[in-house]
């Protein structure tokens, strides 16, 4: 097995080669299909995206997994796998509103090692391996310094499903006088990046996949910040793929702000009389 770095230099060349392309099509594009619901879409670049960026990562190491959004699964013997996100935030990609990105990800036995996010518009290259700290364009970058939910800016995102986004909102009205401001951009590998170099100082959000996040992760904990579920345990292994939750954010913001989202119920008026269960607890 290659070592980390060798790892993020592979994801980041192989990035390149999808990203000019990915900016060139976007606002351009029709959208082919829908996934989830009629607002989750698809289109030809990602499924083009997706299989050149797995056509790369095997050409120069064929013995590896790999599991990408639009549906590759490959099964390799190598121990490592590629967790691939062609275009985080397709909905910005085909209006062409900054929030998209080619998300790439090296995992060793469920824990990321290697992550990079590339936002073709912006025309910034996020890069982390584990131990060796995380880049924006080439310069190491770090977390904010702050401490306090108060004087915090929060970026967050929705769910495709719209009783989620109910929910959803309803926890942003309980956060949002807390907080210094919220930011809504789309793409969660761009919002976990966004906090890896202190654009914005925590990230929360309820519903992401495993390929949302897993470049994302990586990205924020090599620079100084911790990623969690809601009852703060760090997203690696099968929590990585299957928690409700993510909570990104500076070592001293992270547990206060556990503690705002904690208290914020999703649902105060259930369907059909009942009454919801609160945000944290609802099932994935």
């Amino acid at each position: 097995m290659s070592d980390a770095a060798e790892l993020r230099d592979l994801a980041l060349r192989v990035a390149r080669t999808v990203a000019p392309e990915i900016l060139r099509r976007s606002g351009r594009v029709a959208v082919e299909s829908t996934k989830s619901t009629a607002t989750d879409l698809v289109t030809e670049v990602d499924r083009w995206s997706e299989a050149r960026i797995v056509e790369g990562l095997l050409d120069a190491r064929p013995d590896d997994s790999v599991v990408g959004e639009e549906g590759t699964g490959v099964t390799g013997t190598s121990g490592v796998r590629w967790v691939v996100d062609p275009i985080d935030g397709t909905t910005d990609f085909v209006y062409r509103h900054p929030g998209f990105s080619v998300s790439i990800a090296a995992e060793v036995e469920g824990r990321p090692v290697a992550g990079v996010v590339v936002d073709p518009l912006g025309g910034d290259e996020f890069c982390a391996s584990a131990g060796h700290g995380t880049t924006r364009n080439g310069d190491p970058v770090s977390v904010s310094a702050e401490d306090d939910p108060a004087r915090a800016l929060v970026a967050t995102g929705f769910s495709y499903d719209p009783d989620e986004r109910r929910r959803q909102a309803a926890v942003l009205v309980e956060v949002l006088p807390r907080i210094r401001d919220v930011r809504r951009m789309g793409g969660a590998a761009t919002d976990l990046a966004s906090v890896s170099c202190g654009r914005v100082d925590a990230y929360f959000e309820r519903g992401l996949n495993h390929w949302d996040r897993a470049a994302g992760t990586l990205l924020v904990a090599e620079a100084g910040g911790r990623v969690t579920d809601l009852d703060g345990h760090e997203l690696v292994g099968p929590l990585l793929e299957s928690a409700p939750v993510t909570v990104a954010a500076p070592t001293a913001l992270h547990g206060p702000l556990l503690d705002l989202l904690r208290r914020a119920d999703a649902a105060p008026d259930a369907p059909s009389g009942q009454e919801a269960p609160p945000w944290g607890s609802i099932s994935p």
